[in-house]
């Protein structure tokens, strides 16, 4: 083969990859529930294709798909670890979905921050089985086959999944719904206006700080609606004075980030159902926001 021909095999290649990457981004990024870590997975798909003959390779987005699943899957198992020593609660790492609203899906499933939040709880194949189902609209003939595991197998896979998201989660309200609440939330913990908070959260509402071991993030969840509207009212004076909001999109979702002196310290995403807010998920960990403010459209 002359370099001229290696030349144009490796542009196709590059072609294939880039017309492939949306897709394989989001496939990583919501088996993972970090951005980091689904751009790592993104990064050892395209040393693979390269290493890869591709003569013999029918369809280029299926077999990278392939790929990046199974390298996801991997990582998500030795992430497993790393999360269970991890300092305070675990969230997932938001993205910006206001560029790609469907983040290379047919369907803008499993990206919610709450759904993967609850995905989480999940072993790393039914997780990957429940997005490729859901999210990507997979055949499960074709799931079994990424999955290496037998069709009925990969039904019973994405049926686990489902059961656990609907036992664990209310349907979400509308776009507009879910802002109008966040709103009334926002400028009653700004105020302290505890019967205004007690309105719009429900009984069993959980508030999750993700800081990653930082000074003043809770380590543990605050459960309740008394004890959130108490705990958020004590909060104030040392959080909101000094700082401005900003609304912005987060994992397809209205969301609030909270500045101070220009500097982004928090990310507010709800989950909203139609009882109210049902769990605050507050992203303050730097390095957790470092790769929602690297995608953020200003």
């Amino acid at each position: 083969m002359h370099a001229s021909d290696d030349a144009g095999s490796l542009e196709q290649a590059s072609k294939d990859f880039i017309a492939a990457r949306p897709r394989l981004f989001g496939i990583a990024y919501r088996i993972l529930g970090s951005a980091e870590e689904a751009e790592d997975i993104v990064q050892e798909a395209w040393l693979r294709w390269q290493k890869t003959d591709r003569s013999v390779i029918e369809e280029p987005p299926a077999f990278l798909a392939t790929i990046t699943t199974r390298l996801a899957i991997n990582l998500a198992q030795s992430a497993r670890m790393r999360r269970e020593s991890y300092t305070g609660p675990w969230l997932p790492e938001p993205v910006d979905t206001s560029a790609d609203p469907h983040l290379g899906a047919e369907r803008a499933e499993a990206l919610d921050m709450a759904v993967l939040f609850l995905l989480e709880k999940l072993n790393p194949v039914e997780r990957a089985a429940y997005v490729l189902r859901e999210a990507f609209d997979y055949p499960y003939k074709r799931i079994a086959d990424i999955l290496e595991t037998g069709e009925a197998n990969t039904r019973q896979l994405v049926s686990r999944a489902r059961k656990h998201l609907s036992a664990q989660r209310r349907e979400p309200v509308s776009t507009a719904a879910h802002r109008r609440l966040l709103e009334a939330f926002l400028a009653a913990a700004q105020t302290g206006n505890l019967s205004v908070l007690e309105d719009v959260l429900t009984a069993d509402v959980v508030s999750y700080a993700d800081g990653g071991g930082m000074r003043g993030a809770s380590r543990i969840p605050v459960v309740g609606r008394l004890h959130v509207s108490k705990y958020i009212v004590a909060f104030r004076p040392r959080f909101w004075p000094h700082t401005e909001v900003h609304w912005v999109e987060a994992n397809g979702r209205p969301a609030v980030l909270v500045s101070a002196q220009g500097k982004p310290v928090a990310l507010l995403c709800a989950d909203v159902s139609a009882r109210g807010i049902e769990r605050l998920m507050w992203v303050l960990s730097p390095a957790k926001l470092a790769p929602y403010l690297a995608t953020h459209r200003a």
